[in-house]
């Protein structure tokens, strides 16, 4: 056990947020804390951080052990640029190794007497500088920033100059560098696209400590954890097992509270019946016998009724007519920003019943093409055409569609005229809106409220094709699920971007990657499309502008995907050939080692100094076999 939350109990004001809660984590244990939205996720990393207090309870944790903490929100404020934030990590191995070097040039004048001191004193520091991966410092530093998405181009931009989003990556580099016992992570998948997502997962996967995560992305969590804490309604259960697990455990556990629920109900209905019938039999022996079962029915502890999924949140979403087959249809479209081509000379098609994911790193231009599609902004080049009796709803991730000086009452009713005050109530009270809550300004809302009033919006429009721009940005775990069964059940058509896989996988059936300024279109969920992707979406972007990877490949992609199987052969070979001379470079330098250790050797001035000269040289070799082993597993 590394770190133990016993009986954390937390309030503000007479609002409870957290009810005796108690878990542990072990050493190397990978956990998520989940809960919708306000269940007190954030308040407990908090709380074992030692930011605020809890009312009761304590956090235990294991003497020596350290421990890291990424907020949702970072402020960063320095003048350094972001590698030499990063690099300020590593302050400890840098001043290491400065003495390393300094010591070098001091042995070389060293009289013998000082030079065995020295030689202690520099095997001393190399052994330490070795165990803590200082040879390798600076490609572990640029792995991180790649690995977040960062280019070589923005590493010497100031961090002051950087967006919240950026500010944010860079505090999660600086933590993943730090390496400490237990990490404390909260929505670090927010700012992050989808390489940046699958490299910190394989990072965390293959991280050394403990690691505790608050996320709403279901198959990251699916991937990484082992545990599932949740916090219901101010209480902590413990869950085994992954986000997949739990769900279907939770789904089982609410079935079961729900049958004995509606048993109770029964019983308690046929007690009331018994009572009255006695009662109206109007004997002194049947009333007592009703006042008897009266007292015993005051004693019953009546169960609370489980909160089921459709209790949180009502979508229905109804397209008021049916459009034509086509569309969609997108042909030769062409953007670019200054210097900065987004994409060029895409085409792509979209029919009715569709539910189409457009997917791709940030800043590639996803939410540029809806724009278009929507007549918000213009294409440098190409067509955009619409389907017959094609009405489109859109969902802005902006909201860029709401009133910031309306209340929302007025957002709806002025967009919806004709609706009577208690549909307008009842429209926002499906989205979680009720009493004086539909008298708020937009401008006060929180992201995930202005999300739901846009969906609510949405609702109404009775569109047959919807555009959502990250849909489930803001929404807890309960509320996209309720989505998504919102989304699959809808009879028109659907474009959207997003980066949450699992939200994609449930939802898709179809996916538009946009890379290198081109789309590759697979046929299938998320899960066909993580199986395709590895193989063929570098030959085929590259081929062509526009391909449909499906079960049935045509000749063109077999000869692509065979060109690619023998590219990545290839590198395998090389990739064993570096891990064979990285393994006997290694072992040179042990050798070398060894030897200085030796009676006949430690006396030998000059002995040392040629070993010494040796090990040097043969640092620097395996320093560039590391780098590219690296670069060959990119």
């Amino acid at each position: 056990m590394i770190l133990s939350c016993n009986n954390i109990s937390k309030a503000f004001g007479t609002d409870e947020i957290i009810k005796n809660c108690s878990f542990n984590i072990e050493d190397r244990e990978k956990a998520a804390i989940i809960g919708i939205n306000g269940a007190g996720k954030s308040t407990l990393l908090k709380i074992i951080m030692q930011e605020i207090s809890p009312d009761n309870g304590q956090v235990i944790i294991s003497k020596g052990k350290t421990i890291g903490y990424l907020a949702q929100h970072q402020d960063l404020t320095t003048g350094n640029t972001i590698y030499d934030e990063l690099l300020s990590v590593k302050a400890d191995i840098i001043q290491m190794e400065e003495k390393i070097r300094s010591l070098e040039k001091d042995m070389k004048e060293a009289s013998d007497v000082d030079l065995a001191n020295m030689l202690e004193q520099y095997a001393n520091l190399t052994h330490e500088f070795e165990l803590n991966n200082g040879y390798a410092y600076k490609s572990e530093l640029v792995g991180v920033l790649k690995g977040l998405g960062f280019s070589e181009e923005d590493f010497s931009k100031s961090v002051n100059t950087l967006s919240g989003g950026q500010k944010t990556r860079v505090s999660l580099g600086k933590l993943l560098l730090s390496k400490p016992d237990i990490i404390l992570l909260d929505e670090p998948t927010n700012h992050l696209d989808l390489e940046s997502i699958k490299w910190l997962e394989g990072f965390l996967l293959n991280y050394n400590g403990s690691i505790i995560i608050v996320a709403h992305d279901r198959y990251f969590l699916d991937k990484i954890v082992s545990k599932i804490v949740e916090i219901d309604n101010g209480f902590c259960t413990v869950f085994t097992g992954n986000y997949s697990a739990y769900s279907e455990k939770k789904a089982m556990l609410r079935n079961m509270q729900l049958k004995d629920y509606l048993n109770q109900q029964r019983d308690i209905k046929h007690q009331e019946e018994v009572i009255t019938k006695l009662k109206q039999f109007n004997r002194e022996k049947s009333i007592k016998r009703a006042e008897s079962r009266e007292k015993l029915l005051d004693r019953v502890e009546v169960l609370d009724k489980p909160i089921e999924l459709n209790d949180k949140m009502n979508i229905s979403l109804d397209p008021k007519i049916l459009s034509g087959n086509d569309v969609l249809t997108v042909t030769d479209l062409s953007k670019a920003f200054d210097s900065n081509v987004l994409f060029d000379d895409i085409s792509f098609e979209i029919k009715r019943g569709e539910r189409v994911a457009l997917i791709g790193n940030n800043g590639t231009g996803k939410t540029t093409i809806l724009k278009i599609i929507n007549g918000i902004i213009t294409s440098d080049k190409g067509k955009v055409k619409l389907g017959a009796q094609v009405s489109i709803g859109y969902y802005d991730q902006e909201h860029n569609v709401l009133h910031s000086d309306k209340t929302l009452f007025q957002e709806i009713s002025d967009e919806y005229p004709d609706l009577k005050n208690t549909q307008i109530r009842n429209t926002l009270a499906a989205f979680l809106f009720t009493n004086e809550d539909v008298f708020k300004l937009i401008s006060d809302l929180s992201g995930g409220e202005k999300g739901r009033v846009s969906l609510a919006k949405l609702m109404l429009s009775e569109a047959n094709f919807l555009i959502l721009d990250e849909p489930t940005n803001h929404l807890d775990m309960v509320s996209k699920e309720i989505l998504e069964n919102a989304l699959n059940s809808y009879s028109g058509t659907i474009l959207y971007v997003s980066h949450d896989r699992y939200f994609i996988n449930i939802t898709a059936t179809r996916i538009l990657e946009l890379t290198n300024a081109t789309i590759v279109n697979y046929i299938g969920n998320y899960d066909y499309y993580e199986e395709k992707h590895d193989i063929l979406t570098a030959s085929l972007s590259s081929n062509t502008n526009s391909q449909d990877v499906s079960t049935n490949s045509s000749a063109s992609d077999w000869k692509s995907s065979k060109e690619e199987q023998a590219r990545l052969r290839k590198q395998q070979k090389d990739l064993q050939k570096v891990e064979s001379k990285i393994a006997e470079t290694e072992a040179e330098l042990a050798q070398i080692d060894d030897m200085s250790t030796l009676p006949e050797i430690c006396s030998n001035t000059a002995k040392l100094l040629e070993l010494h000269n040796k090990k040097t040289e043969s640092q620097a070799i395996l320093n560039d076999l590391y780098d590219k082993w690296e670069e060959l597993s990119y």
